[in-house]
């Protein structure tokens, strides 16, 4: 856990930890499953074969992958309400671009303004729990 920022550097260095924790979670641990699986007008044939998928696998892919978002938002800033912010933030985010809503560079760009709200909360003194 990064201290709660005091000044513009310290909320720079919380922002690059949570921007690096960002591309750990979507890029290095979600893997080729929930990369499709969460979307869910995706064919998962590839997975279940000729067995059909799960009813409702998305939502379970979708959440799962949205929970690793949890974890660097949690340990960076010490904040359970910042990572449950993230949970629903992450997911929604996600579900529009599964939806085609948004581009793959609008959601990335939502993720890091959700990131910068997060540290601005924190920098302007906001104590979460």
């Amino acid at each position: 856990m990064i201290p709660p920022p005091q000044c513009l550097g310290e909320a720079a260095a919380m922002f690059f930890a949570l921007i690096v924790g960002h591309a750990i979670a979507d890029f290095a641990l979600q893997g080729e499953f929930l990369s499709i699986a969460k979307n869910r007008h995706a064919s998962l044939d590839r997975f279940f074969g000729k067995s059909p998928a799960p009813k409702g696998v998305w939502v379970h892919a979708l959440t799962a992958h949205a929970l690793i978002h949890v974890a660097p938002v949690w340990l960076i800033t010490g904040s359970v309400a910042l990572g449950v912010v993230e949970l629903v933030l992450h997911w929604l985010i996600d579900f529009a671009k599964c939806e085609g809503w948004t581009s793959f560079t609008v959601d990335q760009l939502l993720h890091l303004v959700c990131k910068a709200l997060y540290v601005g909360l924190l920098l302007g003194g906001m104590s979460l729990p």
